[in-house]
């Protein structure tokens, strides 16, 4: 695990350090955090317990932590983790790609996170040449159903990729959603990605990306954007 000490923008109205767990089961090729995915074996690594000790004298300041990645919800271990944090009275945001609804639907039967921030990537029927995994529409559907029912804050979000999305498909995935209580839009950031197709692609400007925000706001109770 990777830390990030302080952040504002991870957990929407906290203050809160950022966890990066290694590895992912998707390959999004534009995705930013290629040595978490595919070079983790050899990064550094943070111990759990370094973790807690730095967290638990600075709570109070913090109001909790994101535990992002790579794809947490790959690991065994992350309901454990999950429950350290909760017992030191931290706010627990956690960040998915939602291609494991079980161990979710674990952590949250389980009282252990207070946010589910989940990454709708591309219309669904598009999410296995996207994504380059086994993931089937209907296993997402429940991820989805299953975070609406469940009680706990949340956010679905996209980020917007030119090439790969446009004003329709958003419309598809917001379709899908539809009634949700928040859907964000994130900007496409070029530079370092997992296929070099994408490292120089310039992202919608800002104009662009507030045209797809007014398109999809009738489908939700709540709509953002993050540029």
């Amino acid at each position: 695990m990777g830390l990030q000490r302080l952040s504002l923008i991870d957990y929407p109205g906290k203050l809160c350090a950022t966890i990066f767990t290694a590895g992912c089961n998707f390959r999004c090729p534009y995705c930013y955090n290629e040595d978490i995915v595919l070079d983790y074996p050899a990064m550094p690594k943070m111990p759990e317990d370094e973790i807690i000790e730095f967290l638990h004298p600075r709570l109070g300041f913090l109001d909790g932590v994101c535990v992002t990645g790579g794809e947490p919800t790959i690991h065994r271990e992350l309901p454990k983790f999950l429950g350290r944090l909760k017992s030191i009275g931290s706010l627990v945001k956690l960040d998915t790609n939602g291609s494991r609804p079980k161990a979710l639907a674990y952590v949250m039967e389980k009282g252990l996170v207070n946010y589910i921030a989940l990454d709708v990537k591309v219309p669904l029927g598009r999410y296995e040449e996207t994504v380059r995994y086994r993931v089937k529409p209907e296993g997402l559907k429940e991820t989805i159903k299953l975070i609406r029912r469940s009680g706990v804050d949340h956010e679905f979000r996209t980020t917007v990729v030119p090439g790969l999305l446009d004003g329709d498909d958003l419309e598809e995935i917001a379709m899908t959603l539809a009634g949700s209580k928040r859907y964000v839009l994130q900007q496409f950031r070029p530079g370092k990605t997992l296929c070099p197709d994408f490292k120089d692609v310039k992202p919608y400007s800002e104009a662009e990306m507030r045209q797809f925000r007014d398109r999809v706001a009738p489908y939700f109770a709540e709509t953002g954007l993050r540029l």
